[in-house]
């Protein structure tokens, strides 16, 4: 402690009243009372933060940042039909949302057609049910795909939808070059956290190479992969576990697509992120800042990468699920006006703010509009985006920025020692550090060492009631009779056809996209396509108990 910061405390010793004793982030950083130069005196400003711009990119990844252009306003949505989500689409489009993100309904996601007995109770629910390229064209009917930018938060079948959205795009008469957008294709959090995989995890990271190597060649400027923190924050992990397990992921990816002989440098400048952000403010906002220098430096010293562009650090963040109530959950408003605002002065490239009755069900309309109004307020009436990085300087937040940078990288390190990632999963290692983690936090709000408002602290009795939006459940037989529609109207023999070079092509270790892509051509339906990957890789689980993780 330096003199004058101990001269003051002495000063004001009889004054000090504190509301505990000890102040921590929800990662457990021990909070100082009292920040000064003396925190930050380790930092070198051309070394750790520079320029807006340049590497290590700490006060963000383009020289104006957005005071040139405002971060894209892409909300989350699809539910029910592709007509259904169509519409909801256009009214948020209209409502001036610069770009699309799709939410796709869990059988569309485990790779089951909506007839099969295991979408039954499904269809529909979580997301939009797509069987087909039919329900693909449905879904973007009068969006121009060459002037929306669209995200798709799919991975264990992210091969064939992205396939669905190419042809799609080239029906209206944008060829491939001209798509812009991301396929998540993560699947090693999906073993962590999620659980939508399909196949055991070596072809699951398979065919997510195969999707960078299609996408290098074919649809360059699409993001083949984002890399997503998000999941394994909302089960549980701190902010700092975030930034190191998903930059850990990346490293694996990298690695993978470095064996198969793919330009390192030139993958990197299409691999993007994507991160939670949670309700301690300062720490959210000094989590980007950090997640930006570190994975700059992983790029430069480990993958020895040249280009500047490569080591930037491109996110998507959400602002948080697991913190939306369902009690006073108009409450949620607020809590997502401060999440939101903590990712624009972190530096996000896209946000979604999340509806405040989704701890109820999928957002009503009303809560949609809410959501991106929120977004819009802070972009043009908060100021915020009028300078660049403004909480620069700032002795906490620096500080901050250079403990999770520290932290985070000893999480890599150790992560390296054990193998990497695939081992670490598979050893479970990544799970037991979350479910502490998430142990810990659930012990302090039960402890009321931390207060959730309307939870355990400021509860009422009864909340005044929410309408919330419901899924008609006759969208089930609509999808079954779409299904048996189409298979008798599309050429059945070549679908056969194509179905069994998919499977060939699997079996001999091939790059399966441009498989995938002549089987949704001709209008293979995704439950198809994976049953015909199935007989190669397995459905995992299922297959043997070596390939079981954690």
């Amino acid at each position: 402690m330096s003199t004058e910061k101990r001269r003051w405390e002495e000063r004001v010793k009889d004054k000090i009243k504190e509301r505990k004793g000890i102040f921590t982030t929800p990662s457990g950083i021990v909070l100082e009372r009292l920040y000064t130069p003396e925190d930050v005196k380790g930092i070198d400003y051309e070394r750790d933060i520079g320029y807006p711009g340049e590497y290590p990119f700490t006060r963000g990844i383009q020289p104006t940042m957005y005071r040139g252009r405002l971060w894209t306003m892409r909300q989350y949505a699809g539910f029910g039909t592709a007509e259904e989500t169509n519409k909801r689409f256009k009214y948020l489009l209209e409502q001036g949302q610069t770009g699309l993100s799709v939410a796709f309904d869990l059988p569309t996601q485990m790779g089951y057609d909506s007839d099969h007995p295991m979408s039954q109770g499904e269809v529909g629910r979580v997301g939009v049910a797509i069987d087909s390229l039919e329900d693909m064209e449905i879904l973007f009917d009068g969006i121009p795909l060459d002037e929306v930018s669209t995200s798709m938060t799919i991975n264990a079948t992210a091969s064939m939808l992205l396939a669905m959205y190419m042809v799609t795009a080239e029906k209206q008469g944008v060829s491939p070059d001209k798509i812009q957008g991301t396929v998540q294709n993560d699947l090693l959090k999906e073993f962590i956290a999620r659980g939508t995989y399909i196949f055991p995890p070596e072809p699951s990271l398979k065919i997510t190479i195969d999707i960078m190597e299609y996408c290098q060649d074919n649809i360059p400027k699409w993001n083949p992969i984002s890399i997503s923190g998000y999941h394994m924050r909302e089960a549980g992990c701190t902010a700092i576990q975030e930034v190191a397990f998903t930059l850990a992921d990346a490293i694996e990816y990298l690695n993978w697509a470095k064996a198969r002989g793919l330009n390192i440098e030139k993958i990197a400048e299409r691999v993007s992120f994507f991160f939670a952000v949670h309700n301690n403010f300062l720490e959210e906002v000094a989590k980007f800042r950090a997640a930006r220098r570190l994975w700059a430096r992983i790029m430069r010293n480990r993958f020895n990468v040249k280009s500047d562009r490569a080591c930037m650090l491109r996110f998507h963040s959400q602002t948080s699920g697991v913190t939306l109530t369902a009690q006073q959950p108009r409450n949620n408003i607020i809590r997502v006006t401060i999440q939101a605002l903590a990712a624009v002065l972190g530096g996000t490239q896209s946000l979604h703010t999340n509806s405040f009755d989704e701890a109820l069900a999928l957002p009503s309309e009303e809560a949609a509009t809410i959501a991106l109004r929120t977004q819009q307020i802070i972009a043009y009436e908060s100021g915020v985006a009028d300078t660049i990085d403004p909480l620069a300087g700032s002795y906490a937040v620096e500080a901050l920025t250079s403990k999770i940078e520290e932290e985070a990288s000893k999480y890599i390190e150790e992560i390296d020692k054990r193998g990497g990632m695939i081992r670490c999963i598979e050893e479970g290692y990544i799970n037991r550090e979350i479910d502490e983690a998430s142990y810990r936090y659930q012990l302090e709000v039960e402890n009321k060492e931390r207060i959730i408002v309307g939870v355990n602290e400021f509860c009422n009795v009864s909340d005044e009631p929410v309408e919330i939006l419901k899924i008609d459940p006759r969208i089930e037989e609509l999808k079954r009779e779409r299904l048996k529609e189409l298979r008798k109207k599309r050429d059945n023999e070549r679908v056969r056809v194509d179905l069994k070079r998919l499977e060939e092509a699997a079996r001999a270790n091939e790059n399966i996209m441009p498989y995938i892509v002549e089987a949704v051509r001709d209008y293979a339906t995704i439950g198809e396509m994976t049953m015909a990957l199935e007989k190669v890789y397995g459905r995992f689980g299922q297959r043997s108990k070596k390939n079981v993780i954690g």
